[in-house]
């Protein structure tokens, strides 16, 4: 469950891509973000299943034009890294979120989006829908996208999808050497203090907001 204030609405499952494939995509990209793809082996262990599976997920990635498969044990590349190839990303578009699993594992989500590398300052992961006017102020409508960077580290001051306990919001994150808040940009919600007694983690960082006018 997620606060009805910002609450990221229930989805329909469509699309050719499993959540499974496109969370072995988002590993991939970090790797390669790291300085080399990881190999089939490094890809089963993360996700707990054996070689094979690992290829046939690879495979069926490179068949929705996800990435490339090359000669070696890395030979990995994804398309918009391809040479020649248009820098554009697939970006899964997520209307819910299972509650206490990562945004990316879940099995229903509404579609999948091609995004050019620099529309945001930073690549995002995922799009998330935003249900609610608690961050009106701060440019975030109801039914907006957001793009959002995965990460466990945020800045003072910048827009994140957190989560408390098995609840997910968006907030913008507010901290000093005594506390940590929460804060709706809305004059009408409440800070969220974070005390000792809750689970509390940064899911990823808010890069910006797609909107259909």
């Amino acid at each position: 469950m997620v606060p009805s204030h910002q609450r990221l609405p229930s989805g329909s499952t469509h699309g050719p891509t499993t959540a499974r494939q496109l969370e072995i995509a988002a590993y991939i990209e970090r790797a390669l973000a790291g300085g080399r793809a990881p190999s089939r082996k490094e890809i089963a262990e993360h996700f707990g299943f054996n070689r094979a599976t690992a290829q046939q997920h690879l495979v069926a990635l490179e068949r929705r034009g996800i990435l490339r498969r090359l000669p070696g044990a890395r030979g990995i590349v994804m398309v918009h890294q391809s040479e020649n190839a248009s820098p554009f990303r697939a970006v899964p578009i997520i209307g819910r979120v299972a509650a206490g699993q990562p945004l990316l594992a879940v099995e229903d989500y509404e579609d999948m989006v091609r995004i050019s590398d620099d529309f945001f300052r930073a690549p995002p992961d995922v799009l998330l829908r935003v249900q609610g006017d608690s961050m009106i102020d701060a440019g975030i409508m109801d039914r907006d996208l957001i793009a959002v960077a995965l990460r466990s580290i945020a800045e003072n001051g910048d827009i994140v999808v957190a989560r408390l306990d098995d609840e997910v919001t968006v907030k913008r994150l507010k901290h000093t050497q005594r506390k940590i808040e929460l804060v709706a940009e809305n004059p009408a919600y409440s800070p969220i203090e974070i005390t000792s007694d809750r689970e509390f983690s940064i899911e990823g960082v808010v890069l910006g907001v797609m909107r259909r006018l």
